[in-house]
């Protein structure tokens, strides 16, 4: 009897313990993030963070599923015990590029971040636009250490939903930047653009303008930023002005190239993460055609945030930033979108 009676009353006693540790999901969509995150604490957030944290986490190749001959799914896990990250992520992403037809973004994402100390799930946010704000801040904050400090003239190459990201991130690490050109292969998508960002405001006294000559926009660059799923190459090596740093943000499978091999051959190049040496098109074409070779690339993000790889040497050397993404950086950009909703939930309760 006594036996039975105990476990009556463990029951509830246990449940109630286990309910004061779980910690409610928290789903932040689109709206929820864009009004959390702002690509200047993002940037500040990678360059203090990103160096401890790429020794403190696990983080798998990510895996690549062709889902038809056009689409994709890419799965990216990255995990850590550190007390100051005790986090555990994944973000799931499909690829249609055929989207734009349809007046759709070509990426859609969702990322779920759990506490990897008990599992429990934290958040599912909104991973698309986990994506574009991470992936303009890591080019941006290559920038900081490749393109000129003096660089006045940014070229976007790609009118799709990330350009207003990389333009936005690129002028908060380089607010020497008075005009901005955009290029697209429709070239009514540029200038609608253009009339966005112009009507957004609050850039100084930065103008915008579209053109239609790819070439002459390519020679115009300090900064060449493309954010492209072109399989031809767009930028021309022999078009890039002395001087120049070429930001290379669309490629991550073999097929996929946003310049030519003369680009690669003058540049210096770096890339966001090794994992670039092995899926951008650009690079793995290169080294396959004895244009570059492996050891001759410049370094990797963090060694040029550690300092342990110097990054532009002069005003004339052509620099390149090659970037295919990492989960280490999702994984970063989540900690900051979850703990800042989260003290904010707290400073607004009564």
């Amino acid at each position: 009897m006594s036996t039975r009676h105990d476990q009556v009353n463990l029951t509830p006693l246990s449940t109630a313990a286990v309910a004061t540790t779980i910690k409610p999901p928290v789903f932040i969509d689109a709206a929820t993030l864009r009004s959390t995150l702002t690509h200047e604490t993002l940037i500040r957030h990678l360059q203090t963070k990103l160096p401890a944290a790429t020794s403190a986490t696990q983080t798998p190749l990510r895996h690549f599923h062709q889902t038809s001959p056009s689409s994709s799914l890419l799965l990216m896990p990255s995990w850590s015990h550190s007390p100051s990250l005790p986090y555990i992520g994944i973000k799931l992403v499909t690829h249609h590029p055929s989207n734009s037809s349809l007046n759709l973004p070509g990426i859609h994402a969702n990322y779920i971040l759990f506490d990897s100390t008990t599992g429990q799930t934290l958040a599912s946010m909104d991973g698309t636009q986990l994506t574009l704000y991470r992936t303009a801040c890591i080019s941006a904050l290559a920038s900081l250490y490749l393109s000129r400090k003096d660089s006045q003239t940014l070229v976007m190459i790609g009118a799709g939903a990330l350009a207003p990201h990389l333009i936005k991130a690129h002028l908060i690490t380089r607010p020497s930047i008075t005009k901005v050109v955009l290029w697209n292969r429709n070239l009514e998508k540029a200038k609608m653009l253009v009339e966005m960002m112009t009507g957004e405001g609050g850039f100084g006294g930065v103008s915008f303008e579209s053109k239609g000559s790819l070439e002459e926009v390519v020679r115009e660059g300090d900064i060449v930023s493309c954010a492209t799923s072109s399989e031809v190459a767009l930028v021309m090596g022999r078009e890039l002005k002395a001087g120049a740093h070429l930001d290379l943000v669309g490629s991550y499978k073999e097929s996929m190239r946003e310049c030519d091999d003369e680009a690669i051959r003058r540049g210096r190049v770096f890339v966001d993460n090794e994992a670039a040496l092995v899926e951008a098109g650009e690079l793995v074409g290169a080294f396959k055609r004895k244009v570059v070779m492996r050891e001759e690339i410049g370094g990797n993000l963090v060694e040029l945030i550690r300092g342990d790889k110097v990054g532009r040497r002069d005003e004339s050397e052509i620099t390149v930033f090659k970037s295919v993404g990492s989960a280490v950086v999702d994984l970063l950009g989540a900690q900051l979108v979850y703990e800042t909703c989260v003290n904010d939930q707290v400073h607004k309760k009564p």
